[in-house]
């Protein structure tokens, strides 16, 4: 039986429906029968899925979207106050619900496991969700990527775990309440919310601060900012179950195999027990993702061996390390890394799975936000001299305003010092034949970035097989 959907969301309108936090809010509200409707600036095949589902989706924001008898109004932090929809609604007298109190309300009188940190929280809320199910337990989720298909990122399920991607970008997560919470690693970004990473300590604090008594910590031993949080925390009625290669980790790796874009991992659990299984996704990075996904479903007393032969149907989602298709045997394949950690961390990935076949890396990478341009410019530059040429777009600015004299240059200056071969280049309908080239059989092309880059996996492989 679905958990009862609260008064004020039995009609809610969502401004931005489309979007990925959103539109997994609005799908599992659908399906546990609430009368959901929203607008989007395009359309998409997101917002199909949600049309196929039942939901209402406008395409532009106008204030005669919103429904009379709507109960609410969910918006997310990128909502800008002038949204002519959110005057209405505050005009009104409708309430106005942010995405993470939505959230936190569908999570209500179920099991939620909570998945936070810089990096990796897609990738690790996914393997969850995918092994969970495989092992007949039905979860819900909610997660900030599509695992297969448009509307994949979020389902209702009948069973009573609840996994969701917990985003510490606005302090949203402040807002939920697990019996489980991972935190994979804990870095500086996000500079229009935290200027230092005294700030970002004090919310992950706040965050680890919301576990339910009794519940768990799923934190990592190996990364220094995980470890530093670990030793500030003041809670002795949860237990803190440290994962990694460092010899002090409760759930310790000990070896991580690669075979091309497979791995195998072997680990001892905190009960001494070892185990060996298979990560169906390249790199060191998303072995330890499957590695803190594995002891939070320990914690929640699931079968240690059954759960990590479910861990291996995890074979990816949408925008991490996805193979877009092949052309002229050229590789095309997609990344939504943007933080300097996460793109030395796909580069390294990838040059793994291509040593034997002596290929080289072609990245065509943009920058998100000029905020974190501004801040990592340098680092991203220097992670690009991972890979053999680099082509960087112009910054994709999603909510942001331009900052003066923040450029891509500061990114191509950098790349440049550090040894790369980088071309700037401002024009992407230009990239197809740019990339074309460029490459020659055995090589692998890399989309990478958090903004439309990703839509040029499609016409990069349509020119390659021209």
């Amino acid at each position: 039986m679905a958990p009862a959907i609260p008064a004020t969301m039995e009609r809610p309108h969502f401004i931005g429906i489309g979007g990925a936090g959103m539109s997994g809010i609005a799908k599992i509200l659908t399906q546990r029968g609430a009368r959901v409707a929203g607008s989007d600036a395009k359309d998409s095949a997101t917002a199909q899925a949600l049309r196929a589902l039942g939901a209402t989706v406008h395409l532009g924001h106008a204030a005669e979207h919103l429904a009379p008898d709507a109960t609410a109004v969910v918006v997310s932090s990128a909502i800008r106050p002038d949204n002519p929809e959110l005057a209405a609604a505050r005009e009104r007298g409708i309430p106005v619900v942010h995405r993470s109190d939505a959230l936190a309300a569908l999570m209500e009188g179920l099991r939620p496991i909570a998945v936070a940190g810089t990096h990796g929280k897609t990738t690790t809320t996914s393997m969850l969700a995918v092994s969970l199910g495989a092992l007949g337990l039905k979860p819900s989720y909610a997660i900030g990527g599509d695992l297969d298909a448009p509307g994949s990122n979020a389902e209702h399920g009948s069973g009573q775990i609840f996994v969701a991607e917990a985003d510490e970008s606005d302090r949203s997560f402040h807002k939920y309440a697990p019996e489980v919470a991972i935190v994979l690693n804990v870095e500086l970004d996000h500079h229009a919310n935290y200027a230092s990473m005294d700030e970002i300590y004090a919310s992950f604090e706040t965050f680890a601060g919301r576990i339910r008594p009794g519940g768990t910590l799923v934190i990592s031993a190996d990364h220094p900012g995980a470890r530093e949080l670990t030793a500030r925390l003041k809670r002795d009625d949860i237990e803190i179950v440290t994962y990694g290669e460092s010899k002090d980790a409760g759930v310790r790796i000990l070896q991580i195999t690669p075979h091309g874009l497979t791995s195998d991992v072997t680990v001892t659990l905190t009960s001494g027990k070892i185990l060996t299984f298979t990560v169906s996704v390249p790199g060191r990075h998303y072995a330890h993702n499957a590695v803190a996904a594995l002891a939070a479903g320990v914690a929640l007393d699931l079968p240690p061996h059954q759960l990590a032969d479910a861990l291996g149907k995890y074979t990816g989602v949408k925008r991490r390390l996805q193979l877009k298709g092949e052309a002229a045997g050229v590789q095309v394949i997609d990344s939504y890394a943007h933080h300097p950690t996460e793109m030395t961390a796909d580069l390294e990935a990838i040059r793994c799975a291509i040593a034997e076949t002596g290929g080289r890396i072609l990245v065509v990478f943009q920058p998100h936000l000029y905020s974190r341009t501004q801040e990592l410019g340098t680092e991203m530059g220097q992670a690009l001299a991972l890979a053999d040429a680099s082509v960087v777009l112009d910054i994709y600015p999603a909510r942001e305003d331009p900052i003066p004299g923040v450029t891509s240059a500061l990114i191509t200056d950098a790349a440049r010092a550090a040894g790369a071969d980088v071309t700037p280049e401002a024009d992407k309908a230009a990239i197809p034949d740019l990339i074309a080239g460029m490459t020659r059989p055995g090589d692998l092309v890399l989309t990478m970035g958090a903004g439309d880059v990703t839509d040029l996996g499609p016409a990069i492989l349509s020119r390659l097989g021209a």
